[in-house]
C-alpha cells in the first residue's frame, strides 16, 4: 500500500486535505468519495516507499532526518500537542521519501495503531532500538521522555560518527590525489616526452623503462585493468557478504593496529550507550543486550554479546559472562560488575562510553597527525620518481650530465 495526498470539497464546500492510504490513485478516489467528498486533487507523494519499506533494503537509513523527528516529535509532545498534529507539523518540514514514510506514520496513527507499531512497518528507517524505545515510552506512558533519551542517544552516536570519518577525510583526499596525478603522469606527460628518445633508439634508464613499462599497460590495457579491478571489488563484496567473509573482515579489523582498537572501542561505545538508554526506559538487560546486538556492526562482538545474553539468561553474573566471551577489554568488564552489584549499571555504562569516546577522539587526532605528513611524503616520493625517470633521459640527450 502507499499513501496520498489530496484536496477535496466537502458537504459544506469547505475545501479540506490530508493523506489516505490505497494501493492505487483509484482506490483512493473511492475511499474519498465513500467519505462524502468531491475530489479535487490525488497524488502520490514523490519518492513514496511502500508501506511496509521491508522490500526496499538496500534504502539508505534518513540518520539526520530521523534525529530531528525524534526531538522535535518529543518536544511537542511534552507541550501538550496531540501525536497527530505534532507529525502532521513535523511532516511540513520535510520532503522526498522521508515525508512520505511521515504522512504513512501519521495515516497508521490515526487508524488505531501506535507509533512504534507503524514505525517498525518501516526497517529502512527506523532501526530496532527506535522502535523498542518508543514501544517502552508509550506502554509505560512516558512517550515523550523516551523520545528525549532516543534523542539524546543518536546525537551521541551521530557525533561520534562524524568524528571518525572527519579524520578519516583528509587522509584519503590526498592519497585519491596521489592517485590521480601519477595516472595524469603516466598516461599523458611520460609518453609525449618519451616517444621522442624511444624513437631515436637511446637507451633508457631503468627508472625510465619501469616508468615506460607501467605507462604502456595502462594505456594500452586500461579495459583489461578496469575489468579486472570490478571483478575483483565485486568478488570481494561477495565475499564479505558471506558468513564466513564477514567473520574473517570482523576479526581481521580488530586486529589491526590502532585501527583495530578504535574500532573495537568505538563498538563498545555504541553497545555501552544502547544497553544504558534502553535500560533507562525500562528495558530488561538481556532484552537491552539483544537489541544492541542488532545495532552492532562488527560480527566478532554480535557473536560476543549473543553469547553473553545466553549466559546470563542461564544464570551467570554479567561480568563473568562478558569474560567467557574474551572480546570485551578488563575495563569493560569490571565496569559491568561494579554497575550489577552497585545497581548503578546504567549510570556507569554512561561513564564508560564518554571515557572511550574521548579515547577514539583522541586516537583518531594522533592518527590523522601521522597520516597527514606520511601520505603527503608518499605523495612527493610516487611523483617525484615518476619526474625524476620522465626528465632523466631528456636532460641525458642534452648533454646536461
Amino acid at each position: 500500500m502507499a499513501v496520498f495526498t489530496y484536496k477535496a470539497s466537502e458537504a459544506g464546500g469547505t475545501v479540506a486535505s490530508g493523506t489516505v492510504t490505497a494501493d492505487t490513485p483509484r482506490q483512493a478516489r473511492d475511499i474519498l468519495r465513500s467519505r462524502g467528498l468531491t475530489i479535487q486533487e490525488v497524488r502520490r507523494p514523490r519518492a513514496a516507499l511502500s508501506l511496509s519499506g521491508r522490500s526496499l533494503p538496500w534504502r539508505k537509513r534518513h540518520t539526520g532526518e530521523v534525529v530531528t523527528f525524534v526531538r522535535e516529535l518529543s518536544t511537542l509532545l511534552a507541550v501538550g500537542i496531540p501525536m497527530l498534529q505534532a507529525i502532521d507539523t513535523i511532516a511540513k518540514q520535510h520532503k522526498g521519501e522521508f515525508l512520505a514514510v511521515l504522512l504513512q506514520l501519521k495515516d497508521r496513527v490515526a487508524s488505531g495503531l501506535g507509533l512504534g507499531e507503524a514505525m517498525r512497518e518501516h526497517p529502512a528507517t527506523f532501526d530496532n532500538l527506535s522502535v523498542s524505545i518508543v514501544e517502552v515510552g508509550e506502554n509505560a506512558g512516558t512517550l515523550e521522555h523516551s523520545l528525549e533519551s532516543l534523542a539524546e542517544f543518536k546525537e551521541r552516536s551521530m557525533r561520534l560518527k562524524n568524528r571518525v570519518v572527519s579524520g578519516l577525510i583528509y587522509p584519503c583526499m590526498v592519497l585519491g590525489a596521489g592517485v590521480i596525478v601519477s595516472i595524469f603522469l603516466m598516461t599523458f606527460v611520460a609518453p609525449n616526452l618519451l616517444t621522442t628518445l624511444v624513437e631515436a633508439g637511446r637507451d633508457l634508464p631503468f627508472a625510465t623503462k619501469v616508468v615506460k613499462t607501467v605507462s604502456d599497460l595502462l594505456l594500452g590495457w586500461w579495459w583489461a585493468i578496469l575489468i579486472a579491478v570490478m571483478a575483483l571489488a565485486a568478488a570481494f563484496r561477495a565475499y564479505s557478504l558471506s558468513e564466513q567473509g564477514r567473520w574473517i573482515i570482523a576479526r581481521a579489523i580488530l586486529r589491526v593496529p590502532i585501527l583495530g582498537s578504535m574500532s573495537r572501542k568505538q563498538a563498545i561505545v555504541r553497545i555501552a550507550m544502547v544497553i544504558s538508554t534502553l535500560m533507562k526506559s525500562g528495558v530488561s538487560f538481556v532484552r537491552a543486550i539483544q537489541i544492541a546486538q542488532s545495532t552492532t556492526s562488527n560480527l566478532v562482538l554480535r557473536k560476543a554479546l549473543g553469547a553473553c545474553e545466553k549466559a546470563v539468561y542461564a544464570g551467570s553474573d554479567i561480568a563473568e559472562a562478558l569474560q567467557g566471551t574474551g572480546v570485551f577489554p578488563p575495563l569493560v568488564i569490571q565496569v559491568f560488575s561494579a554497575g550489577q552489584h552497585s545497581g548503578r549499571l546504567e549510570e556507569m555504562l554512561d561513564r564508560l562510553a564518554e571515557d572511550y569516546d574521548q579515547q577514539v577522539a583522541t586516537a583518531s587526532h594522533r592518527l590523522t597527525s601521522v597520516l597527514e605528513p606520511v601520505l603527503i611524503l608518499a605523495l612527493a616520493v610516487m611523483v617525484g620518481f615518476i619526474a625524476f625517470a620522465t626528465f632523466m633521459p631528456i636532460l641525458e640527450a642534452g648533454n646536461v650530465f
